[in-house]
């Protein structure tokens, strides 16, 4: 491969310098870390007009999408332990409760979660 055929990479490419003052640059920093990209992505992700997607909501969604399965399996339960069935007649009244009372406790992990995006 000639020189001519280099083929470019953003290591053997033109690098931009951008003067700012030191609160913009703690700004910069503190924005990339909060969507948890480089510094360098983040701001060519802003500079291409690209949408600066946060790996952290991305994580978030997987959380809420773990606990929403959660809630499913329990709500599953709830309803076969309230069916006629036969075999389920020994569940008792207690252990209907503690169920109801998981499902609170993970609908409320939910909701915290959601405020926080």
């Amino acid at each position: 491969m000639s020189a001519s055929e280099t083929m470019l990479t953003r290591k053997n490419c033109r690098r931009l310098r951008v003067p700012v003052l030191p609160d913009e640059e703690k700004s910069i920093l503190e924005n990339a870390a909060r969507v948890g990209l480089p510094t360098a992505v983040y701001l060519r992700r802003l500079g291409l007009g690209l949408e600066v997607k946060s790996v952290i909501d991305q994580q978030k969604i997987l959380d809420l999408a773990r606990i929403n399965a959660d809630l499913g399996r329990l709500g599953g339960l709830l309803k076969l332990w309230l069916t006629n069935d036969e075999r389920l007649k020994n569940i008792s009244t207690q252990k209907i409760s503690q169920l109801l009372e998981a499902i609170k406790q993970t609908q409320e992990k939910l909701f915290a979660i959601v405020q926080t995006l």
